[in-house]
């Protein structure tokens, strides 16, 4: 199963007056600091703080009228969660969410003021897809998987839709776009509305050093399930495998992927507070941290497009990390 620009251009629809159309901005330090021109796309900036509304709300405003009244059932370390959330929020939808009980206060905090029933688990224990199973047995609820769904893919890439369009608005001709790779949701819809509208744009994704099973996927050539030794700040970025949908898309589109540290991420979350005037969580932040560092050199190209896919940080941990304590 695929998912095409049409499918994008139709989710595009379904949002729009409902998802935020975040802008695309510049920073002439940012350029000057790196010779470049850096395009960013925030999404900190959407609905939830994160990307992920666009392709929870693409998902469930084509639930039919029973499966509305079942209501739906997702899994998440909380951003997924809040987009599905809101979703069943705005479509009057019951919703129950399987979270991790580490999960950061502020993303428990926001699935629950969206009216959303929580679920916790032990994420070294249980398995969250299990539960979630259970639960739609038991309340015939329709499970809502975070990534690999084609109208979740379908719903991000809308991001990239607007992108290319923003872009060329501007005058730009995108050589890199770039963007954090967890289970794949996406990067593949954006890659799917870059390359249909900007073919020569190369798609780089970022991973969390220790969490590279996108990286080792496409490079063996099929999915690699990535058996974590530790944990990384970048808790959004810690799927341990990419999807059966989303994978076949980073294959034909995707050029590479890099590797960033829990170093280089506080770095970029300092600086786009600092200079960007931006709050970005730690995964949302890979993209700048990549580019910060030096990781997207190789792709060559003089325009280069980040995407900061979320800005749920918990406020503690963001004090520590401007402080560099982390």
């Amino acid at each position: 199963m695929t998912v095409t620009l049409q499918d994008i251009e139709a989710a595009a629809s379904r949002l729009k007056g409902v998802a935020v159309e975040t802008p695309l901005i510049e920073s002439p330090a940012l350029n000057d600091r790196l010779g470049l021109r850096v395009l960013i796309k925030p999404e900190t900036l959407q609905r939830v703080g994160a990307f992920k509304f666009r392709g929870a709300y693409n998902r469930l405003v084509q639930l039919t009228e029973d499966e509305r009244r079942r209501g739906v059932v997702a899994f998440s370390s909380g951003n997924h969660a809040q987009g599905v959330a809101l979703a069943a929020q705005l479509l009057g939808v019951p919703a129950v969410i399987v979270m991790p009980k580490d999960a950061p206060a502020i993303k428990v905090a926001g699935t629950r003021g969206y009216g959303a029933e929580v679920m916790f688990y032990d994420r070294l224990t249980e398995s969250r897809e299990a539960i979630a199973a259970k639960i739609s047995e038991e309340r015939g609820s329709v499970v809502v998987p975070a990534f690999d769904d084609p109208h979740i893919v379908a719903g991000q890439g809308t991001a990239g839709l607007e992108l290319v369009r923003q872009a060329e608005a501007m005058g730009a001709s995108l050589d890199v776009v770039a963007t954090g790779v967890s289970g794949g949701g996406l990067i593949s819809g954006v890659a799917t509305a870059v390359k249909a509208l900007s073919p020569k744009t190369a798609i780089v994704g970022i991973e969390p050093a220790g969490f590279d099973d996108a990286l080792k996927s496409l490079r063996k050539g099929e999915i690699v399930v990535q058996k974590a030794t530790g944990r990384s700040l970048c808790d959004a970025l810690e799927s341990p495998f990419v999807g059966d949908i989303t994978f076949p898309i980073m294959k034909q589109h995707v050029a590479d992927v890099a590797l960033v540290t829990d170093a280089e991420v506080t770095e970029a979350m300092r600086y786009a507070f600092q200079t960007l005037k931006l709050v970005v969580e730690p995964g949302g932040a890979v993209s700048l941290a990549a580019l910060l560092a030096g990781k997207l050199d190789t792709f060559g190209g003089t325009t280069v497009a980040l995407i900061l896919s979320g800005g749920n940080v918990d406020p503690e941990q963001f004090a520590r990390i401007l402080r560099g304590e982390l």
